[in-house]
């Protein structure tokens, strides 16, 4: 059943980003409007997936790749729908909904696993944290697609290139407070999630930090976004130097979630269902 409904939330998230680069080329509003209605109806059937694995599970759907993905696809798609109700920046969904189609499909490609899960990963503190975590990283794709705009719209604006694209995009301004709230809004959820990762490992493991490599990086990333962070509210960084840090960060933190989960041992890596990953 969740199989099903997985891939027609893939099939709406594919014709949604293909209806936002459309729009992207033509900007005509009733596009765009239809994209996130399209984008809305693959969400509701991914939750209906996430939400059937949970229950058969017993546990967050995220303790093998192909899941994890699945679950990032989603919180991406759900920060955007929320940024799309409040800000109501619509080109946002050109470049926001692309990155979720790419990680469903990449999902979608990797087999179904059906390994038993273990009791220790039955653990509300477990949903807690990757729940925290997956939702700071979504809002951290904002950051990164806006980021992406800024230095697109600053390019065209010193180049004297008042046309198309120029003409297409928010103001350098107002990609800069999206920027902001993001970060403001991403980084919070990120330490709430190390906090009851930690608080999780405890439980399960005896010890609140494990020096495994995924919590090292997680730990490198988050210091990334702190001095980001700080950077913003203490010095004023604004603008091209908020842009490219925001970046950097969001490379680290790719790294972290596909290196650290895939390319080192530790009891995160995420090979097996509930054998040897969290």
């Amino acid at each position: 059943m969740h199989s099903l409904l997985f891939y027609l939330a893939l099939f709406l998230d594919l014709i949604a980003t293909g209806g936002y680069i459309v729009y992207l080329v033509r900007q005509e509003k009733w596009i765009s409007r239809w994209s996130c209605l399209i984008l809305l109806a693959g969400f509701v059937f991914h939750t209906l997936s996430l939400g059937y694995q949970y229950y058969t599970l017993g546990a967050a759907p995220v303790l093998n790749f192909k899941s994890a993905l699945s679950f990032f696809a989603w919180c991406i798609v759900f920060v955007f729908l929320i940024f799309h109700i409040k800000f109501r920046i619509m080109v946002l969904g050109s470049f926001v909904a692309p990155f979720a189609a790419f990680l469903m499909i990449v999902s979608s490609a990797m087999p179904w696993l059906n390994e038993p899960v273990k009791p220790v990963f039955k653990s509300l503190w477990l949903t807690v944290h990757v729940t925290t975590v997956f939702l700071g990283n979504g809002l951290f794709v904002i950051t990164f697609a806006v980021a992406i705009m800024y230095l697109l719209q600053e390019r065209q604006i010193k180049q004297k290139r008042f046309g198309s694209l120029y003409s297409r995009l928010p103001s350098l301004a107002t990609l800069d407070s999206l920027n902001h709230y993001a970060l403001m809004c991403g980084f919070p959820f990120l330490t709430l999630g190390m906090i009851t990762g930690s608080i999780y490992a405890q439980m399960a493991l005896g010890s609140y930090w494990q020096w495994d490599p995924k919590e090292v990086w997680s730990l490198i990333t988050w210091l990334l976004y702190a001095a980001l962070l700080h950077q913003r509210l203490t010095v004023g960084w604004r603008g091209r130097k908020a842009a490219i840090m925001s970046i950097i960060c969001f490379g680290i933190l790719i790294f972290t979630f596909v290196g650290a989960s895939l390319w080192t041992t530790g009891y995160h890596n995420l090979d097996h269902l509930g054998t040897t990953g969290v």
